[in-house]
């Protein structure tokens, strides 16, 4: 039986942390769709078409994961996939309360489809795509916080110059 399974978030800008996540679930899902949502409640930085190249450059070297974008809802998402899992990192305490309520939520619409929830790597685990634009705002080192390509983006979004690699 195949495992497919939907991590789904804003990825404004996908973040090391984000990366840690996608390669931890790899360890137990046959299929994984890195979702790009639109949500109308946050004011994105990147567009959508900006937000999905960037995490299909960040995910290229995994085969087994897709990058998609939807709107709606993600039981319905899920359910057009054929996905039987959803993978919601938890950084904090203040996470869990909002993912919980999602999580019964989606239960409640779709009692097959389980929310496995992962807590990123102690390196990861203060890296937010909120804290990564702040940082890139004011033109801070984004080094081990996002992928090569990611950082590269921020700058020209934010008129710095874009990092030289060595």
């Amino acid at each position: 039986m195949n495992t497919t399974a939907i991590y789904a978030g804003s990825f404004d800008p996908i973040t090391r942390g984000h990366e840690d996540v996608i390669r931890r679930s790899l360890e137990f899902v046959d299929r994984l769709v890195v979702a790009a949502a639109t949500n109308s409640q946050k004011a994105a930085l990147f567009s959508m078409d900006e937000r999905l190249e960037l995490m299909r450059l960040t995910t290229s070297e995994y085969d087994r994961v897709e990058v998609q974008q939807f709107d709606g809802l993600l039981v319905d998402f899920a359910s057009r996939l054929g996905a039987s899992l959803i993978i919601r990192g938890l950084r904090a305490v203040s996470d869990f309360e909002y993912e919980f309520q999602m999580a019964l939520m989606n239960r409640h619409m779709s009692e097959d489809l389980e929310t496995v929830f992962m807590v990123p790597s102690v390196e990861t685990t203060y890296i937010s795509s909120s804290v990564v634009r702040e940082v890139a705002r004011h033109g801070g080192s984004l080094e081990g916080l996002v992928h090569p390509a990611v950082a590269d983006a921020l700058a020209r979004k934010f008129g710095h110059p874009v990092p030289t690699r060595g």
